[in-house]
């Protein structure tokens, strides 16, 4: 079983940043990939970033490219999202991941393919 907790959500004017955590706790060596997503209101859940644990490989969605970077610790228990350059869009509900068949991540940016996930942080930027 995989816990993961999160952190680092909040309030931020635009222009601003933010970096979100997760820590995942239990199977950890059997993850293979993580992910952050978002719920932004009115819009479709979203595939943010995500991160390959094995090979360090990344995927960032063109509507943050430049702007949103995932990495993880040297111990890989830790993801992390580095949010630069934040805009009143960004606003949401923002969800980790994890997820242990997982072969490409560009391929697993589909939050229900996810087994492990959190409740998810609020992201608010205002104008």
């Amino acid at each position: 079983q995989v816990r993961l907790v999160e952190s680092g959500g909040g309030s931020v004017q635009a222009g601003g940043s933010l970096r979100l955590s997760c820590e995942a706790f239990g199977i950890n060596d059997r993850i293979n990939c993580m992910g952050w997503f978002r719920q932004v209101p009115g819009r479709e859940r979203e595939g943010v970033a995500g991160i390959s644990r094995r090979d360090g490989t990344t995927y960032v969605a063109d509507s943050v490219e430049g702007r949103f970077t995932i990495s993880q610790d040297s111990a890989k228990r830790s993801v992390y999202l580095q949010m630069h350059s934040l805009n009143p869009e960004d606003s949401g509900i923002y969800y980790c991941a994890a997820e242990t068949h997982c072969t490409k991540i560009a391929d697993k940016m589909v939050f229900p393919e996810y087994n492990y996930r959190t409740q998810g942080t609020r992201v608010t930027v205002s104008a």
